[in-house]
């Protein structure tokens, strides 16, 4: 695959042969030649558990102290005093049933996280199949179902991303973008690693934490050592 002149720059600052210290990662990205964007740093974290197994599940939500540099759109399922709260607390959208057929039939997915009330999910789980690979499905868990819909949203609004494992048991999430400066980069990225760790399962036999890769969009990855 042949790789543009500003990937190759970056590649020649990288050492493939050494796991760089956190702090380190984040300057070196700083030195990256400059893309004509403001691209996303990612992080790819590789943990020792198996997926397929309820009981090693990894997934939660933390919200990061300088946000992720993106405005997220939010859609709210909610009726009567909660959509009216919905909308006072800057939801994007607000709606019931009469959503269902602009997103199954339109394909309307102009926002990025889907809040609902508990007494909406009857109506959004019609939506499952469309919603779920997207990875858009309401979840108590990440705190997308609840009562609480004005806490939900200035959550998101500030910066509050979800991490859960892929098929290969993998975390991908994006935590910042290049103009963070790496100080802030390092903050977001701690409160990462740091809730990652404290969700690790008991059934977690092991090193947990195989791998950490952080890069930025066009930009090749940087191993970290989080032992």
């Amino acid at each position: 695959m042949k790789r543009g002149k500003r990937y190759v720059e970056a590649a020649k600052l990288v050492d493939k042969t050494k796991e760089y210290e956190s702090k380190e990662a984040m300057e070196l990205i700083e030195k990256f030649p400059k893309a004509k964007f403001d691209e996303t740093v990612e992080l790819h974290i590789k943990l020792g558990v198996d997926s397929k197994h309820a009981d090693q599940q990894v997934r939660g939500t933390v919200v990061l102290p300088h946000g992720t540099g993106k405005t997220l759109k939010v859609l709210v399922f909610a009726k009567g005093d909660k959509a009216t709260e919905a909308e006072k607390a800057g939801a994007d959208f607000v709606g019931a049933e009469e959503l269902i057929p602009k997103i199954e039939k339109e394909n309307w997915f102009d926002y990025d996280v889907i809040v609902a009330t508990p007494d909406m999910m009857g109506v959004v789980g019609r939506l499952g199949k469309v919603l779920g690979p997207k990875g858009l499905m309401p979840n108590p868990k990440s705190g997308t179902v609840t009562m609480d819909v004005t806490k939900a949203i200035s959550e998101i609004k500030s910066g509050k991303v979800e991490y859960r494992l892929d098929k290969t048991n993998i975390i991908h999430l994006g935590f910042g973008k290049v103009s963070f400066g790496a100080d802030k980069l390092l903050d977001n990225y701690n409160t990462i690693i740091d809730a990652v760790i404290k969700a690790k399962p008991a059934a977690a036999k092991g090193q947990y934490i195989k791998s950490v890769t952080v890069t930025t969009t066009m930009g090749p990855g940087i191993a970290i050592n989080q032992k």
